[in-house]
């Protein structure tokens, strides 16, 4: 008899016929790193299977969108940079802006664009968006790799001066926070993709709406006496992009609202994962 309960108390996986909301077993997902792992190779080296240049799209993308930027909001529209060279005020912020954007549009379709391997294999479902996080971060890294580069150009050719202080300490607590705003969001729109596939045609068009009212091509000065200041204000990502730079080049707006940012974060996060333990026992029924 003993010998029976000592082998039913050592069970790698225990089934129960009913669960609570709350119940998030995150310990899972460190029984599944290697998967983590293999997933963030895929997703890097699936992007860039078939190109010519490859990786090398990374640097492309944002020094054209950055001569775009510079060229429309500089040199037509003459919006100013709040004293940070344009160049870098464009770069750093479209660097920062990919990694979000990526990260909410790589996450939003969890469900529907994997429901393939759910169906057929188990494994916690949290490790196909925190992948996407991880890959994602390695094209960030990357990109802030040509932002530094850049501004040691400009310091060699102009003159450009390089600020290194305490601030630089806070880009990678900037960074999780955007990371875990990006996770949040994104799942919260796939658990509800699962049944109104409308949130899925609207991610990429109401992204590309978003950026417009984050100040990724204009600082958060230029619109302080605008009518549509409000909705600036109450964007949480407003006062991470202003941090980012700050941390960066010691100019911009850093205020007390970069923990509103910081709660809005992990409030959307908590409900996110709410949302996503709930609708990972009973998708396969509706995608």
């Amino acid at each position: 008899m003993n010998e029976q309960e000592n082998n039913n108390n050592n069970w790698d996986l225990v089934i129960r016929s009913k669960s609570s909301f709350f119940d998030i077993n995150l310990v899972d997902l460190w029984k599944y790193r290697d998967l983590i792992l293999l997933f963030v190779r895929r997703d890097f080296v699936a992007n860039y299977k078939q190109t010519i240049l490859g990786p090398l799209w990374h640097f492309i993308t944002p020094i054209f969108t950055t001569v775009m930027y510079v060229l429309v909001f500089t040199k037509i529209a003459k919006i100013p940079t709040d004293g940070i060279n344009p160049i870098l005020f464009y770069m750093s912020g479209t660097t920062l802006w990919n990694y979000f954007s990526s990260c909410l549009s790589g996450t939003s379709s969890t469900f529907t664009g994997n429901a393939g391997i759910f169906g057929k294999v188990y494994f916690p479902r949290l490790v196909t968006p925190i992948s996407t996080i991880i890959s994602n971060l390695m094209k960030f890294a990357i990109q802030f790799f040509l932002v530094l580069a850049v501004m040691v150009w400009l310091f060699l050719k102009k003159g450009e001066p390089i600020y290194f202080g305490w601030n630089w300490l806070l880009i990678i607590p900037l960074l999780i926070v955007m990371a875990v705003l990006g996770l949040g969001l994104g799942i919260i729109i796939s658990s509800l993709t699962t049944k109104y596939r409308d949130f899925g045609v609207l991610v990429g068009f109401g992204t590309q709406l978003l950026m417009y009212a984050t100040p990724v091509v204009y600082p958060l000065s230029f619109i302080a006496d605008k009518s549509f200041k409000w909705l600036i204000v109450i964007n949480p990502l407003t006062y991470l992009m202003e941090a980012f730079r700050f941390a960066l080049f010691h100019h911009g707006t850093m205020s007390i609202y970069l923990f509103y940012s910081i709660g809005f974060t992990f409030v959307a996060f908590f409900i996110g994962l709410m949302m996503f333990n709930k609708v990972e026992k009973s998708f396969m029924d509706t995608v």
